[in-house]
């Protein structure tokens, strides 16, 4: 009989594992990225490490917004968010809001390979010099999780994580820039005060101060003033709020009173109401149409009649 034949291998390559995976390892001298194996082997989420590393193969300078990155990657807003999230509470990411000399404020967004470094260094030092060390970073305070809820968490992914603390840190400079008149609570609009004192039943996240109440109840005022119900202020100031703890509920509270509301017109400037229009019908003696509230002869049969009468 003939011997049978095989084609796999008599034996393994030396050195080689028999399980597992095998790199086939090559030498790149550009287009390539230095990634820690503590980010690129992190559990989690692989959208995560997949934006983390997609942002740090790119150039200084790139945008790296959430639709900026929807443009590259198949994920939508929410997954996209929430790796951003994710990475800016593993210290990889950090966003900053500064105001520029003409007084706009703008987002600056560091990335950082390790987490711990300091972001006011050179970002492209001289490569003829000893790299700096970097600094190590105050870890930034958590806030308490919260219990959210399954409707709390879809307007959570609806609400983006950069949209939200722009807001928040906006509104927040712009209290602060103001000048705080020193008046007594006694001497605000009680009307006001209600409303303001109220929102904690709707939302137990608004619990403001008395200050904070003394600072806000002039908008309120003018909000009531135009003639809007004190439910309908509630509603506006309550509706849509982010998920989670609310770092300053004043300053969101003060960027929805920002603008005044249209004015409820006057009762006597209404617009007259447009009388109703007669139906057609045909007249009795030529049958032809016209419009009348009751059926009966049309203008010329009854000027007929009229003339042979008096004939």
């Amino acid at each position: 009989m003939a011997d049978s034949q095989s084609n796999a291998r008599l034996r393994a390559d030396a050195g080689a594992p028999t399980s597992g995976v095998i790199h086939v390892r090559t030498r790149l001298t550009a287009d390539f990225t230095v990634i820690s194996n503590v980010l690129a082997q992190r559990r989690g989420s692989a959208v995560t490490i997949g934006v983390a590393v997609y942002i740090l193969s790119l150039p200084t300078g790139t945008s790296v917004t959430i639709a900026a990155l929807c443009e590259h990657f198949t994920e939508g807003e929410i997954l996209i968010s929430r790796a951003l999230r994710e990475l800016e509470a593993a210290g990889y990411l950090e966003r900053r809001r500064e105001r520029t000399p003409t007084g706009q404020v703008r987002t600056r967004t560091f990335f950082y390979d390790v987490p711990g470094g300091d972001p006011d260094l050179d970002p492209d030092p001289d490569p003829g010099g000893p790299p700096e060390r970097p600094k190590p970073r105050r870890p930034r305070k958590q806030p308490a999780p919260a219990t959210v809820t399954p409707t709390s968490a879809a307007v959570e992914e609806t609400v983006t994580a950069e949209e939200t603390v722009a807001a928040e840190e906006t509104v927040a400079a712009a209290v602060q820039a103001e000048a705080e008149t020193p008046i007594a609570l006694a001497d605000a609009d009680p009307r006001a005060i209600a409303v303001l004192a109220g929102l904690r039943r709707v939302d137990p996240r608004l619990v403001l101060s008395a200050r904070e109440a003394v600072r806000l109840a002039p908008a309120v005022s003018q909000w009531l003033a135009a003639g809007l119900m004190p439910t309908q202020v509630t509603d506006h100031l309550t509706a849509g709020l982010p998920a989670g703890p609310l770092i300053r509920p004043a300053g969101i509270l003060a960027y929805r009173l920002k603008e005044t509301p249209l004015s409820a017109p006057a009762r006597g400037a209404e617009p007259a109401v447009r009388p109703a229009i007669a139906p057609m019908r045909n007249c009795d003696g030529c049958d032809r149409g016209f419009r009348a509230t009751e059926p009966g002869r049309c203008r010329d049969c009854r000027a007929g009649d009229h003339l042979r009468a008096a004939g």
